[in-house]
């Protein structure tokens, strides 16, 4: 299984943290979406072999794409 870490700085972002909030289509577990308010950063921790279409819903409102992108193997 992949494990898929996203993070977008939304300091020069078209959106803010309660739209994003307002409008984050589910993930399917047991992937999420992370933030930190503090660091102004938003993200996903996606598990699967697709990236979800959730993952370009979020580059599209934010208006850029993710900052960090990792891809990491999952150990059983």
């Amino acid at each position: 299984m992949i494990v898929r870490l996203l993070i977008w700085n939304l300091f020069d972002s078209k959106t803010t943290f309660d739209e994003l909030r307002d409008s984050l289509p589910e993930l399917e577990p047991p992937s999420g979406w992370i933030w930190n308010e503090a660091t102004e950063r938003f993200g996903a921790v996606l598990h699967g072999e697709q990236l979800p279409e959730a993952a370009g819903w979020a580059t599209d409102l934010i208006g850029a794409d993710a900052d960090v992108y990792e891809e990491f193997d999952l150990l059983d």
